[in-house]
């Protein structure tokens, strides 16, 4: 159990599937990773967090949803910060080893949920993307984790 703010916050430990849609043009490339990280509730936000074995080292990502916004965080060998809001252009970061460029995000589907009983959720989150004002497509990314039984 982590504390934040005086707050206990309880982590449930999950396996989590990731599967990225990304369009630009005519063309369609499909990315799927599986995952055990962590899902914890914090004030009125959710969090999915996990890392991502990559060619160039650890990736942690955070992913933080709420009922207006949400934020994904990448750091260690990528470093990333998007935030999304519904139909709004924000402006994030890619931090590469060649320098940091500037993405900006538009939100045209956000949706989260969680079954306390079934111990299952998603995040379904899809958004046109551009890196330093070139558009480099439509991302879907679709998000299912379920509660991992500890042993």
């Amino acid at each position: 159990m982590k504390r934040m703010c005086g707050q206990p916050v309880e982590q449930v430990p999950v396996k989590i599937k990731v599967k990225t849609d990304i369009r630009d043009g005519s063309s369609k490339d499909t990315f799927e990773l599986t995952a055990f990280g962590q899902y914890y509730k914090k004030e009125n936000a959710r969090f999915l967090q996990y890392n991502e074995e990559m060619e160039e080292g650890t990736v942690k990502t955070i992913i933080k949803i709420s009922d207006q916004d949400g934020l994904i965080l990448r750091s260690g060998a990528v470093k990333m910060r998007l935030p999304f809001q519904m139909n709004k252009k924000l402006r994030g970061s890619y931090d590469t080893p060649y320098g940091v460029f500037e993405t900006a995000t538009l939100t045209k589907r956000l949706v989260h949920q969680f079954d306390e009983q079934t111990d299952i959720g998603s995040i379904d989150l899809l958004y046109e993307m551009s890196i330093q004002g070139a558009q480099s497509g439509t991302y879907h990314l679709v998000i299912t984790f379920q509660k991992e039984e500890e042993k």
